[in-house]
């Protein structure tokens, strides 16, 4: 019978790897941020006019990103503990022989779901990114043939 629980357990601990390599990612990223932030930090001052506009607009951006990438980061904890969760659960139900697939399902849903939601975050973390580095017009130069 253990063997068959280690096989159930297989499943959640692939998707345990999964949410390992996105919090990587997002923690990369978030790092990325902060230190697109501390520069701007230090721009705003000493910067005037318009082009301390566009500082404190960007800054502005950042945060908005830093909030979504800890919020989707906080999603992914707390999806790994769920996961976590589903696997101890299994194996409770086996040594204990209690019959949990309801609640063992329901754990896993739920880690899914809060994995969806870090995803759902991270896709917006990313175009807000890709927002901020739109090139401006000015600078195409789509009037000219080269």
């Amino acid at each position: 019978m253990i063997a068959e629980t280690i096989q159930l357990a297989l499943a959640p601990v692939f998707v345990l790897v999964a949410i390992g390599n996105i919090m990587n990612l997002l923690s990369t990223r978030l790092g990325r941020v902060v230190d697109r932030a501390r520069t701007m930090q230090e721009r705003h001052r000493v910067t005037t006019g318009v082009e301390h506009d566009l500082v404190v607009r960007e800054i502005r951006l950042l945060d908005r990103r830093i909030v979504l990438i800890g919020r989707a980061i906080l999603l992914l904890v707390l999806s790994g503990l769920t996961i976590g969760l589903t696997v101890v659960i299994l194996f409770l139900g086996d040594f204990l022989e209690w019959d949990l697939p309801q609640l063992t399902a329901a754990s896993f849903i739920l880690a899914i779901a809060l994995l969806m939601g870090a995803l759902l975050l991270f896709l917006l973390e990313t175009r807000q990114a890709s927002a901020a580095l739109r090139i401006p017009e000015d600078f195409l130069e789509l009037g000219r043939n080269i």
